[in-house]
């Protein structure tokens, strides 16, 4: 049993994608931009840069320019998801970094395998987007999730910073000092642009849709209706962040309720084509003798239909909404 060398070259090619575009992103934004700092990137952004201005509006324009540029044909794939991530990566440079590594792939590529001029490009290109766009799925999907998990505490602690005397701005102050990234950055924007007269209740409700988050809806509105109609905020937001914790509590008991039969479906979607992959490394020439044939093309067609609609019913049955 031999294993086709072209399979291996394709996957170490890949991996050298998703490497170089990590690397790269770290090397130009360093640290700041991790997500797991204990200082978050504003502060960073405020220790080189004094001028708080300055770095609002840097700040402000990572933040929103991935949306505004959704009318690009290749970039409109990612751009909620990199809004989501928060790229520091402007559309433009992503766009360059899918060239300059589908280049690279191509290169990798004409040295290690013998394909036609015609697929190695296919091939690269597809590496190139396809690591570009796994990459910010990544971060996206970890920056949302830690943006839930810390949710209930910066809630908790503006309560406290509430009822100890502080104003909302204060608080929030506190809270984009306290907290890490993706929330201290997040609330720190925020408080910068209501000590510049931006209205905090639209301010987060600009940061509820574009992270489309409900809990963060919940904030938005529960400020926005104490600012219409008085009461006492700390006692809105002591009860919101109960309901958010426990909402979160059981996201986490149906994630974990499910979790079997999530592995399950990505098993038995995956499988069939590990397997098809399998059988071209292993034999290439397995299906010499019936490719020729008139119901060859066909016939892996309709598979090929079957399992994109099983892919499809499997993340339907154990995707549930909490």
């Amino acid at each position: 049993m031999s294993i086709n060398p072209a399979v291996i070259v394709y996957v170490l090619i890949f991996v050298a994608v998703l490497a170089l575009v990590e690397g790269l992103y770290l090397t130009v934004f360093g640290k700041s931009i991790s997500l797991n700092s204990r200082m978050s990137r504003r502060l960073a952004l405020l220790e080189k840069n004094s001028n708080r201005e300055q770095v609002l509006e840097q700040l402000r324009k990572e933040m929103s320019q991935h949306m505004k540029a959704r009318s690009i044909p290749i970039y409109s794939i990612l751009a909620d998801k990199a809004q989501k991530a928060n790229i520091a990566f402007s559309p433009v440079q992503l766009i360059g970094i899918m060239g300059a590594l589908s280049v690279f792939a191509y290169a990798g590529l004409t040295y290690g395998s013998s394909a036609e001029p015609g697929v190695r490009a296919l091939i690269a290109a597809a590496m190139g987007i396809g690591g570009v766009y796994m990459w910010v799925n990544k971060k996206a999907k970890k920056r949302v999730s830690m943006m839930e998990e810390q949710l209930p505490e910066a809630v908790e602690l503006i309560v406290r910073s509430l009822r100890v005397g502080h104003p909302f701005s204060s608080a929030l102050g506190i809270v984009s000092r306290e907290v890490p990234d993706p929330l201290g950055t997040e609330f720190g924007l925020i408080g910068d642009e209501a000590a510049y007269g931006r209205d905090v209740a639209e301010s987060l409700k600009a940061f509820a849709e574009r992270m489309d988050n409900q809990d963060l809806r919940f904030l938005a509105v529960a400020v926005t209706i104490q600012q219409q109609s008085g009461g006492n905020l700390a006692e809105i937001l002591d009860g919101l962040a109960k309901v958010i914790r426990s909402r979160f509590k059981l996201f986490r008991r149906v994630k974990a309720i499910t979790a079997e039969a999530k592995w399950s479906g990505m098993f038995l979607s995956a499988f069939p084509v590990g397997a098809l992959m399998m059988i071209l490394a292993i034999k290439p020439d397995y299906f010499d003798e019936v490719q020729e044939t008139s119901v060859f093309v066909p016939a892996a067609l309709i598979v090929g239909v079957f399992l994109v609609i099983n892919v499809i019913f499997m993340k339907m049955m154990v995707n549930i909404k909490v």
